[in-house]
């Protein structure tokens, strides 16, 4: 695998990630979202395919500070319910990472930033409409469920880019804000560390990235703690707009580059 560690990026190159790190943890604890962001630098910073490997063990370092923040809040019968159709999910998206080269999976993950920026767009504008969401108990939620479980883990398999579309169905499900924190914690830790194995059996993983990894994961910690901060405080809306802009932007750069 062509993992640039250390020595082989420039110091922009290595702020750049940093900052990335450093909103995963912000998004961990704050805002869902801001990982497609992170997923655009990354992208940008290091070959593709490679990009996902390197950041999903700061994923995971945001994963446990999110759990350790909000673990009182989660809703385990919904997680149950998701994790059989996001498994298929992480299974389809595997396969797919085995044939597809460099080029194909950067196209990829700028047409899923794209495609969830539009998500994210039409939740926003349907979510103050929905009076009464679908129960997960129902036949429809459970429809629901499935369907976005499995696209929640093929996103998130082959882009790390699973955050919007759990984000829209905890939120089309009803949750709270500190509900939706806590039961998206355990949820992207469980699957994020499912994911480990697959990662490291088609070499996006090894002892290189792992390096680059330990010095990205400093920059997780403020931002986790900036986060915690300003959930109570932070203009969401504005931020969710400022979040939807970055993706497009960098959704774009992945497609034309």
């Amino acid at each position: 695998m062509n993992t640039m560690t250390l020595w082989h990026i420039t110091g922009w190159e290595f702020a750049a990630l940093a900052f990335a790190a450093l909103l995963v943890g912000f998004s961990k604890t704050a805002v869902s979202g801001a990982n497609t962001v992170s997923l655009a630098i990354f992208a940008a910073v290091l070959p593709a395919r490679a990009s996902t490997g390197v950041l999903l063990p700061v994923l995971i370092a945001g994963d446990l500070l999110a759990v350790a923040t909000y673990r009182r809040h989660a809703h385990w019968p919904t997680l149950w319910r998701l994790f059989p159709a996001v498994a298929a999910g992480v299974v389809v998206g595997t396969v797919f990472l085995m044939w597809a080269d460099d080029a194909i999976v950067r196209t990829s993950i700028g047409a899923i930033l794209l495609l969830m920026a539009a998500v994210t767009v039409w939740r926003r504008r349907t979510a103050d409409k929905e009076e009464e969401p679908e129960s997960v108990t129902t036949r429809a939620g459970r429809l629901k469920a499935r369907s976005y479980g499995v696209l929640g883990g093929f996103t998130t398999m082959v882009a790390n880019a699973g955050g919007p579309v759990m984000s829209m169905y905890l939120l089309s499900a009803g949750f709270r804000k500190l509900g939706f924190l806590g039961t998206s914690a355990f949820f992207f830790l469980i699957v994020n560390v499912a994911k480990l194995p697959f990662s490291a059996g088609l070499g996006l993983i090894d002892g290189r990235s792992l390096l680059l990894d330990l010095a990205l994961v400093a920059f997780v910690v403020p931002g986790a703690l900036f986060g915690k901060w300003a959930v109570h405080r932070i203009n969401q809306r504005l931020f969710e707009q400022l979040v939807i802009a970055a993706t497009v932007v960098g959704g774009l750069q992945l497609l034309l580059r």
